[in-house]
Order: C-alpha cells, then structure tokens, then sequence
C-alpha cells in the first residue's frame, strides 16, 4: 500500500449503500415536487354559479362538467362538481408552468358550486360568497332572451338579485377589519340563450342591467326615507348599503373597481339548435383560475 494513494485507505462502498443512495437521490426531489404542487379537492379554485331560476345554470354546470348539457329542472339544493379546463382553455395559473410538468392537469381542475336560483333558496348564494374556500370567481347566469322583455318583471327581478350580490360583495371590503386589500373578485355575467332571436346581446344586457339596478338604487333609498329614516341616518348608510357610488347618478359596473369587483358580461347560449357556444365563458374562467 503507497501512501501516495491516500484513497487506498478508505473502505469499498458497499452495493446496497449505493442503491439507497440512488433511490434517495431520485425520489427526495419527487416526493418534494408532489407535496409542494400536489392539489385536492379541498384546496381546488371554486367559481360559484348564481342567477335566477330558469337562467340555464344547472345545464352550465353539466356542461362544464361532461362537455354537454344534460337535462334539468329547477334545483333545490346546492350542487358542487369537479371540472376542467379544456385544452384551448389554459388556467392563467400555469402560463409559467411546462406541459411536461406532472401537476399540469391538476392545475386544469377546478369545482363549480351550482346555487338555486328560487328566492326563497338564494340564501345558498350568500353562503356560498361569505363561506367558500379558494373561491376565485362568480358566474351570474342571466336570460338574455327575458332581459329583452318589458311586460314582465323578469329583468326587474334578475336587476335586485344581482344588484344584491355585488353588494355584498362590496360590503366585504367595507367591513374589513384589516387594512390588507383582498383579492380581486372577478365577475362574469353570463349573458345566456344568445341562440333566441329575441335575445339582447351582450353589450346590451349590460346596458340593461346598469338602468335596472340604478332604478333597484333609487327605489330602495327612496323606501328608507319613507319609512321614517333621516337623512342623516340615511347618509350613515349609504357607505354600507348603497352600490358603487353614492348619489342618485347612473350606476355602472366600472364603479365596483375601487372595491376590487371587476365585473365583466360576455355572451354565449348552453343550448341551441346548433349546439352550445360558451367559448367566451371558457376563455373567462381559464383566465381567473
């Protein structure tokens, strides 16, 4: 033995050392890379699907589940089911992320909580904004076809409902005891059965629904002064009651940005007879996950 090879002294490794390193080495990284990535349904993105009986939204919710629409009546209960992504569809979550990453199907995966549009069961909406984990964005599924109408009191009723959530919505921000903003709510107001002929498009169901809710803002204020309430008391609430911005000017959506509502309405029809088109819908919530 030379000592001019100090290696010499060092012992042969044996073969099952060198085997467990290997398998260490190779799945230390993967197990880290699973548990870092890895998502459950607990911790899925939610979009919450709300609107008024007859709208469409329990046909929507199969549709983003299965690809089709599937027969529906008027739901009573919640329905909560797993859905994802299609191809031309990506979450804005993995624009960084590479195709060849194990976890790029997970991120594709999203729930949808389905709510009843009766107003008696509306109650199931407002759980679903004030309690719902991971939630990244509501869809607000309207009839374009009945919002057209001004015999009936579909687009006064659909006006209050919606008016109603983006009220709360806000009032989550206003009520906030912490100073950190919360995160940007997105909005999607799904401007359904663009396939009818009589349906408003979608330019014009936002018009439609900004003079409703403008009208739903005055008839409310004007109800509080009837009732007896001062004008200062009157001026106490308006911070916590009144959407967008105060006064008796035209409301318009752009108002809810300061509260971080980004609220935006796109077109399509769930059914038809040339089958559905939600492609700007898809585009929506691939941009939110």
């Amino acid at each position: 033995m030379s000592w001019a090879d100090p290696l010499s002294f060092m012992p042969e490794p044996s073969p099952y050392v060198i085997i467990l390193s290997l398998i260490l080495v190779i799945s230390i990284p993967l197990l880290l890379h699973a548990l870092i990535y890895s998502t459950t349904s607990d911790t899925l993105p939610t979009i919450l699907l709300i609107g008024p009986s007859e709208a469409g939204k329990t046909a929507l919710a199969t549709l983003l589940e299965r690809g089709r629409p599937a027969a529906t009546r008027t739901s009573q209960v919640p329905l909560t089911i797993e859905a994802s992504l299609p191809v031309k569809a990506p979450a804005a979550s993995s624009r960084f992320r590479s195709p060849n990453d194990p976890t790029w199907e997970v991120t594709k995966k999203f729930l949808i909580k389905d709510t009843p549009g009766h107003g008696k069961l509306r109650h199931y909406a407002v759980d679903g904004i004030s309690k719902s984990q991971n939630l990244d964005g509501i869809i607000f599924v309207v009839d374009a076809a009945d919002l057209a109408s001004d015999t009936n009191e579909g687009p006064r009723q659909t006006a209050e409902y919606l008016h109603d959530v983006l009220l709360q919505l806000q009032k989550q921000v206003t009520k906030s005891k912490t100073s950190k903003a919360r995160k940007e709510m997105p909005v999607l107001v799904a401007a359904n059965k663009l396939d009818l002929f009589t349906a408003l498009p979608a330019p014009l169901v936002k018009t439609k629904l900004e003079a409703e809710i403008t009208k739903v803002r005055k008839s409310r204020s004007e109800g509080l002064l009837d009732s007896g309430t001062g004008t200062k008391d009157l001026d106490d609430r308006e911070e916590r009651d009144w959407l967008g911005e105060t006064g008796d000017g035209k409301f318009e959506f752009s108002q809810l940005e300061e509260f971080n509502i980004q609220v935006q309405i796109k077109g399509g029809n769930v059914t038809g007879a040339e089958g559905s088109d939600v492609k700007h819908w898809w585009d929506w919530i691939g941009g939110v996950l």
